[in-house]
């Protein structure tokens, strides 16, 4: 499962805020051991005051899933990751995310996000797999 969540290019990032009103919008990401890590990025946004990140403030609990779809019905996977979102502040470990970004995202070179980084520590991994 963690070779397929590493080739994957993007994911779906499930928050749930004070209310329990849950909130899906996708990401691109990077591992590092157990803790996946995403930016804001520069991508048009209606506001700089995001949803995901009030619902990470009022509940760390998020849930991150990682698919595939083809016709080939045999091919379909989904891996899905729980755990513990906080923003990260320390400079050393943004710096360090930014730059595993980078590795993956050709666009983060040459525009590194300038917004907030998030890292989620995963406690649980759980998939399925048609093959």
């Amino acid at each position: 499962m963690h070779s397929r969540v590493e080739a994957a290019r993007v994911a779906r990032l499930a928050t749930a805020g004070a209310d329990g009103r849950p909130h899906i919008v996708p990401i691109c990401y990077a591992l590092d051991g157990d803790t996946l890590y995403f930016a804001v990025d520069a991508k048009p946004k209606r506001t700089t005051n995001l949803k995901r990140l009030r619902n990470i403030g009022a509940n760390p609990a998020v849930s991150i899933l990682v698919d595939h779809y083809e016709d080939d019905w045999a091919r379909l996977w989904w891996i899905r990751l729980d755990g513990r979102a906080r923003i990260v502040t320390d400079d050393a470990e943004r710096e360090r995310a930014l730059a595993l970004l980078a590795q993956r995202y050709p666009q983060y070179r040459t525009a590194k996000p300038g917004g907030p980084v998030v890292a989620v520590a995963i406690d649980g991994m759980n998939g399925w797999s048609a093959s």
